[in-house]
């Protein structure tokens, strides 16, 4: 939201958006090597097992050398907004101030593009610290619709995305998100709200409903996050952007019939019913 090659000074901008300066000048002080380490271990451990907890990945650490307790791995797990995919409570962070939306996808039929988004944020590593990635999906054909990469988890990145999202694409009828604090901030609901769709949240413990986005997630990390080192937030940012750029384009995965995201979300099948 913040242009600092804008004219206008960085005050000025902050004071026309009606944010604190000191959220605006803040820079999150850096993990230390050590720590950067065991969360690129458990990002990679989570993607393969993502039913595991914290006790189950403490273990894993173990076994490959880690000195490292349950505690410790909770508090990482919490930053990187790693979330277990099991019928249990979740890691997401959520504000117990924050209002909670009822779950609104269950045994509801996607038959088109634009019915349903799903909007998540991911960690992703660099080679020496991290950053989150927040993407706005459409469920029926996969597109990423819009996408923000930041070094802080806020609420503003979230409602920079989804408004992208709507500029370009217009309106679904459901937007479903997990509980993380991003996405209960009164800024988020009320962006979702004003623009006349409905929100959708996801159960605490409810594995089955984030599983799309994971997958998403699965890919690109694999297929791109992992075999690079960004060294600048810039550079990520900018791959990344590519990388979605060619997902959403040439990706042509089996599970959509072998055609791309881009045709299946212009085509407008095929259509599935999610888990009851």
């Amino acid at each position: 939201m913040i242009d600092r090659t804008h004219k206008l000074s960085i005050v000025r901008q902050a004071k026309l958006l009606k944010i604190s300066r000191g959220t605006v000048y803040y820079l999150p002080k850096p993990e230390s090597p050590e720590n950067l380490v065991i969360m690129n271990a458990i990002d990679r451990l989570h993607l393969d097992h993502p039913f595991m907890g914290s006790r189950q990945l403490r273990n894993q650490l173990v076994k490959q050398g880690f000195e490292v307790g349950r505690q410790h791995v909770r508090t990482l797990m919490q930053k990187m907004n790693v979330r277990t995919i099991a019928p249990q409570p979740g890691t997401s962070q959520r504000n117990p101030k924050h209002k909670v939306f009822p779950y609104r996808l269950r045994k509801l039929r996607i038959v088109r593009s634009n019915q349903t988004w799903a909007l998540d944020t991911t960690y992703i590593r660099m080679a020496r610290g991290f950053v989150y990635l927040t993407a706005v999906a459409d469920v029926f054909s996969r597109r990423i619709l819009a996408h923000r990469t930041a070094i802080t988890l806020e609420a503003c990145h979230a409602v920079e995305a989804l408004q992208e999202a709507f500029a370009r694409f217009g309106k679904p009828e459901i937007v479903n998100t997990d509980q993380g604090s991003q996405f209960t901030a009164q800024d988020f609901v009320d962006c979702v709200l004003n623009n006349g769709a409905k929100l959708s949240m996801d159960g605490r413990g409810a594995w089955r409903d984030n599983v799309f986005v994971e997958r998403v997630w699965r890919t690109l990390k694999y297929e791109r996050v992992y075999l690079r080192a960004y060294e600048t937030v810039k550079q990520a940012r900018q791959d990344i952007a590519q990388y979605i750029d060619w997902y959403n384009q040439d990706r042509d995965p089996s599970s959509l019939g072998n055609k791309t995201p881009e045709q299946v979300w212009q085509e407008g099948t095929p259509t599935f019913r999610l888990a009851a």
